[in-house]
Parts: C-alpha cells; structure tokens; sequence
C-alpha cells in the first residue's frame, strides 16, 4: 500500500484553514458587530470575550500559509500573483484591527477612532478572506505553470457574493459567541442579531451554491450527475437540519448550541468546497499533485508538524479552557 503525503499535505492545511476560519471568524464577526454594541460596558464585555485567544488565533492562518507555500509551491506561486489585492488588503486589515484592539485601552481619550478601526479592520479583513475565496473558485488563468491573468482578475459579481458572504458568517459566528460568553443586555442584543444574521447567512449560502455549478460544466457534474448527487445532496439537506437546531436552540435560550450549530453550517461549506474543487488547489489548471513538493521536501517537513502542530493544538485548548467562563469588564487592560 502507497502512503501518499501529498493527500496528508492536504488534509494538514484543510485543517489549519478550517481551524483559523472558526477561531479567527467570531472575533473578526464581533469587531464587524462592534458598531451595533452600546458604547461601555456592552462593547469592554465583547473585547473581554476574545482577549484571551484572538492573537493565538491567527497561528492557524501562520501555519496554513506557510504549509502552503512549503508542501505546495506551484499553486502558492499562481494563488499569490493572482489574488495580491485582496491579500494585502487582508493583512492591512488585520494590522489595523491588531492595533486598535491594543490601544482602545491604552488611550481612552481617542477609543471612538480606535473602535472605528477595530471594524474597518475586521470588516476588510473579512471581505478580503472572501473574496479571495471566490477568486480561487472560479478560476485562475494559467499558463506554462505561472498566473496569466491581469491585476484585477479576481473582481468580480460572483467574488463580491463570496465576500459579502463570509462577512455575514462570521457576523454571525461572532453574534453566536457573545450570546456563549456574554450575559444580560449584552447577550439579549446578541441573541437579535444572531435571528436576523442566520437568516443572512443561510441565504447568502444558497446563494454562492446555487451560482458556483455554474462557473464551470466541472462543479456542476460533480454535484448533480449521478451517481455523485446521491452523496452530494446530503450537503444542502444537513444545512437545512442544522439550521432548524440553530433556530430551535436560540428560541430556547441555549447558550452554546447556536454557536455550535453555526461551526456545523462552516464546517459543511468546507464540505462543498471540497466536494466543487478536489483533487485541484487551483480549479481546473492545477492539481494536488501537480503543485506539490518532491517526497523527500514532504517527508522533512512533516517531521516538524508532527511535532509543531500537536504544541499549537494543546496551548489553544489550554487558553479556551482556562478563560472558559463568562467575560466581564475587568478582563483586559
């Protein structure tokens, strides 16, 4: 039997992607929510939900990135050039809401601009994510193995759908972590928005879903020619169960089940991702093989996760265990 290590490449960075969308996504999705919190004690509780692990959250982008360019070199050579915009964007975002988050304490005198640059921020920063999402999905020009398209390629209707897309989940995974970490009017004003969000969410979804089988005759085969459909329906049919236990949980007052069932509604978009562009890191011009780096490159490399990642793994959950209850005002400064 053949161990492939291009396959477990694969699944390393799949997980370390899925790991940052879910841990970074809530706290991007409160600093895109932090305009509609009252200023005080509702907006210190929400900074103090995340304060503990929103910069250990970005290791999992760190290492998906680098695992990326590392395991997978054709297709980080091609990604790259083509999506430099909205990467750059990404990182200034990010960088913007790094700051602010600091000195919102640090310099009460001018907390209104640092809290408007939290959400600008967070807000480009997601955006960026999504839309560069879509640029992937509906295909990179290629050719003799480099990117051939022009600078702003990667604009389109359908990458601003994905974009608006993410904002909204994350929106909600965020609105879905106050109601887990918060209590009283804070988490009252988050349950609202988390009704009103989901419904976004879930239709924005449909949305990219019903738009993507028609960038290429390839995704469209994969999910309705049989005897694919067979597998493939299952998808839309778990959103709509996990959707109907999401409403159910909020209108019952849980705390933690619509934040679970929203990590279920990400977890099954990764799902249909994969199902739309596997075996292919860029659609239809490069495979996983194609891209990747020679044995023995991979063979170094996985020494090094198989020692690195299951440290990464441990301190998370360290951190989310030991800052496991509720937020208050006093929690960061």
């Amino acid at each position: 039997m053949t161990f492939d290590l291009t396959i477990v490449w694969v699944l390393i960075i799949a997980f370390a992607i899925l790991a940052y969308v879910v841990m970074d996504g809530f706290d991007l999705g409160i600093g895109i929510l932090f305009p509609t919190l009252a200023v005080g004690p509702e907006r210190d509780h929400a900074m103090n939900a995340i304060a503990p692990v929103w910069d250990g959250n970005e290791t999992w982008l760190v290492l998906g990135g680098g695992a990326l360019l590392a395991a997978f070199p054709l297709a980080y050579s091609i990604i790259l050039p083509a999506t430099y915009p909205p990467m750059i964007a990404m990182l200034l975002g990010l960088l913007f809401r790094g700051v602010a988050f600091e000195f919102r304490w640090r310099d009460a005198a001018h907390r209104p601009y640092w809290d408007a640059a939290f959400t600008l921020g967070s807000l480009v920063a997601a955006l960026s994510q999504g839309i560069t999402l879509g640029a992937i999905l509906q295909g990179i020009r290629v050719a003799n193995g480099a990117y051939a398209g022009g600078w702003l390629d990667w604009l389109s209707p359908f990458t601003l759908l994905t974009g608006v897309s993410l904002v909204l989940g994350y929106a909600l995974l965020g609105s879905t972590w106050l109601i887990w970490k918060t209590s009283g009017q804070g988490q009252a004003h988050a349950r609202r928005l988390a009704m009103k969000l989901a419904v976004g969410t879930v239709t924005a979804m449909a949305a990219v879903s019903i738009a993507t089988p028609y960038l290429h005759y390839d995704y469209w085969r994969r999910w309705f020619s049989m005897p694919n459909v067979l597998f493939t329906a299952q998808v839309p049919l778990l959103v709509i169960i996990t959707s109907a236990i999401f409403v159910w949980g909020l209108r019952r007052g849980a705390e933690r089940l619509p934040f679970l069932m929203t990590l279920a509604l990400f977890l099954l978009n990764f799902v249909g991702l994969g199902i739309s562009v596997f075996p292919y890191l860029v659609p239809r011009a490069v495979t996983i093989w194609d891209a990747a780096a020679p044995a023995a490159s991979q063979k170094f490399m996985l020494v090094g996760v198989a020692v690195i990642m299951p440290v990464i793994i441990a301190y998370t959950s360290w951190a989310y265990w030991v800052f496991r209850g509720k937020a208050d005002t006093h929690g960061y400064h």
